[in-house]
This record gives C-alpha cells, structure tokens and sequence, in this order.
C-alpha cells in the first residue's frame, strides 16, 4: 500500500510545574517521527549549548532582519530577551512527513494557534493551585518572590485555556503522557495527514 503522511505541528504548553518538560522529553524518546523545532534567541548560549543545535544563537540586529524577513512561526519577548520559531525550521520537516514539536510558552503558542490553519494544540494543566504550587516550592531552586510570580503567571496562562483543541490535566504523570500520545496517534491518522492509496490487489 503506498502512503502520503504529512507531518504535524504540534503545540505544547501549561504553566512551570506541570511536568511539560518530562513529558515532553519521553515523548521524543518514544516516538522517533517527533523532531524538535530549534528556535532562534538573542540570549547568550548558556554552558554546554551548541549553536544550532539547542538554539540559533543571534545577534538583536539578525533577530530584527528575521522579524522583517517574516521569517518567523512566531516570536515573542521572554524575560527581556527575544525568541523565535523559525519557518525553515518548521515546513520543510513537516513536508516530509516529520512531526514538529514547539516547546514554547503560551504567549508564542497563542500567535501560533492564531495565525496557524494546520496544528496540534495541547494545554497541559496541574490539577490544582495547591498542588502547582507544591511542586514549585518542593524543587527548592527557587525563592519564594520567584515562586509568587511563577503562581501569577500560571493564572494568566490558565485562563487562556480554551484556546487550545485539547486540554490534559497532569495528576497521574502517566496516565498524562498516555493521554498525549493517544492524542498524537490519533492526529496522525487524521485525513489532511494520513491518505493511502488502497491497492487493487
């Protein structure tokens, strides 16, 4: 049987705490057709990044070049710096049938989700405040004037919620990831992505 499969893009986001990272993470440890999209950034290379590799590392005057090239999915201003999601990134992988995925937060997902006819969205909530804010403080990495703004932050992205097609609630971690894959699979079966041509014989 002769198969035309055209890759996916897919979007996951939820507020910092909710695993996304994990999941994310064995998600393309167990599914080879997933590929990452390596966003561009004005930031400097933290140690141990490979240019290229974990980010395309630019200058704020190619970043601007980018902006006016349209070059860019989407962009956005994290934490005083600049980020994009390159096209040349993203069309290309998903013409040959690759499934792209942006790890990016809700802010860019939403200009994706805007402005994107063909996507996955997937919100990945925490099954309570209480609990969101357990898992922040329990990393012990962070002061409690950071952990107050990591909790005002989630609210605002929380309440964009509805925005997204699918909504996953991480209380049981595995029974999260399995509820994205399930997801995943059934995308890929979807009709725009998947039309084999069925063989007389």
């Amino acid at each position: 049987m002769k198969t035309t499969r055209k890759g996916m893009l897919l979007v996951i986001s939820g507020p910092s705490g909710t695993g996304k990272g994990t999941l994310i993470k064995l998600l393309m440890e167990q599914d080879p057709s997933l590929v990452f999209s390596v966003s561009a950034t004005t930031r400097a290379p933290r140690e141990g990044e490979i240019d290229g590799v974990h980010y395309h590392f630019v200058s704020d005057e190619k970043y601007d070049q980018l902006v006016a090239e349209g070059a860019f999915v989407e962009y956005a201003n994290v934490h005083g710096k600049r980020y994009g999601t390159l096209r040349s990134e993203v069309y290309g992988r998903l013409e040959k049938g690759e499934n792209v995925v942006l790890d990016i937060d809700v802010q860019g997902a939403l200009n994706v989700i805007a402005n994107e006819k063909e996507k996955v969205s997937i919100f990945l909530l925490p099954p309570s405040y209480k609990e969101l804010r357990r898992r922040l403080e329990g990393r012990g990495t962070e002061s409690a004037e950071t952990v107050e703004g990591r909790m005002a932050k989630a609210a605002r992205e929380i309440s964009r919620k509805d925005r997204y097609e699918y909504i996953v609630v991480n209380d049981n971690f595995d029974e999260a990831l399995s509820q994205v894959r399930a997801i995943i699979s059934a995308e890929k079966h979807k009709r725009t992505r998947f039309n084999p041509d069925v063989p007389q014989e």
